[in-house]
């Protein structure tokens, strides 16, 4: 199991915030809740039995996936959506945007058209770009949730919760952990690829950086252009050029699972054997499992993709039959190490981690 994000050697495991109840827990925890709000006279709450399989039937959602049908992030947040969908039985059409930030506003102005009772969408095109849209939606009656990138001034002008990671924290706290991990010292050269210059998206990739030059590292950022997410291989010409500017780099960062997942690629580009760089990022997937086999990958930052797409269908469904708030939830879990990536091997490669 992976670990806590914490300074303290004795963290925990983390075993889950929502009242610590299981996440196949969490669908009949609501109807749960939703008995007793019906029988406390909700208006448009019909009172249940109990926990009734199937309860958001007739509730109509719109779930934006990120990336494309099958990626190593997007296949993991849709395989939540899908558990989701065949718990509560809310109907669900899904939304492919291979990262693509325009690509995924124009889709959301299409779901917005559609008129479905809830949409659960990617916030990578960040604040100013889904301001406007939110309104409408909002305007509209359309419940909405966000994952994977927060929004926080749209969700204050327009309410809707956040399933995802706390960026700036768990970026800090990558670059911490690696500093101890790894006994880096002041002086040593480090290269952070990122989201730069993409509004709202490079929060985690900057806390890394900031934490490591606190340490005494020098940091050299360098750009991760969104295609590398759904072609991992457009990134090969970028790692060579910014480990030969500065070829005595201890570490490398990736932006995400999708290029962390090809490190073995990048490392033999430049010439180097598993283990020669340290390399660390974010997410799970069967070829980080294999990269942390080989030696290719020292650390990564799990932020459980899964409940990205299951607690926001839950969200929805909760809020749009028995009018509950919003969830918000903070899906970092931890750390993965050399030392402990086997216990979650087999869910990583089941899509589940």
């Amino acid at each position: 199991m992976s670990e806590r994000y914490s300074d303290n050697d004795n963290a925990r495991p983390l075993t889950g915030r929502l009242d610590r109840r299981t996440l196949l827990g969490a669908g009949a925890a609501g109807a749960a809740l939703a008995l007793t709000w019906g029988r406390q006279g909700l208006a448009h709450a019909a009172p249940l039995a109990g926990p009734t399989p199937g309860w958001g039937s007739g509730v109509r959602i719109r779930f934006f996936a990120g990336g494309n049908e099958g990626d190593a992030f997007a296949s993991i947040v849709f395989n939540g959506a899908k558990q989701a969908e065949t718990d509560l039985g809310v109907t669900v059409d899904y939304v492919f945007s291979g990262w693509d930030v325009s690509k995924m506003t124009d889709q959301l102005r299409q779901a917005i058209a559609a008129q479905p009772d809830g949409i659960a969408m990617m916030g990578h095109p960040g604040d100013d770009a889904l301001l406007p849209l939110a309104q409408q939606a909002h305007d509209a009656g359309i419940l909405m949730m966000y994952q994977n990138v927060d929004l926080p001034k749209v969700r204050a002008a327009y309410g809707g919760g956040y399933i995802g990671a706390d960026l700036t924290p768990q970026g800090m706290a990558l670059g911490n952990q690696a500093v101890k991990q790894f006994s880096l010292q002041a002086g040593d050269k480090a290269i952070v690829f990122g989201a730069w210059g993409q509004p709202g998206r490079f929060f985690r990739e900057e806390g890394t950086a900031t934490a490591l030059e606190q340490a005494g590292l020098v940091v050299d950022r360098v750009v991760s252009p969104p295609e590398a997410a759904s072609d991992p291989n457009l990134l090969t010409p970028l790692v060579t050029a910014a480990y030969l500017r500065n070829p005595d780099s201890k570490l490398i960062c990736q932006a995400g699972g999708q290029t962390l997942s090809s490190t073995p690629t990048y490392m033999q580009a430049i010439g180097k054997g598993p283990g020669d760089v340290v390399n660390i990022g974010y997410d799970l997937s069967p070829a980080i499992i294999d990269a942390f086999a080989g030696g290719w990958v020292q650390l990564t930052s799990d932020q459980q993709p899964f409940l990205q797409g299951y607690l926001p269908i839950l969200s929805l469904a909760l809020s749009k039959k028995y009018g509950m708030t919003p969830l918000s939830y903070d899906t970092g879990a931890g750390f993965v190490t050399p030392s402990n990536y086997q216990p979650v091997a087999e869910l990583a490669k089941a899509g589940i981690r």
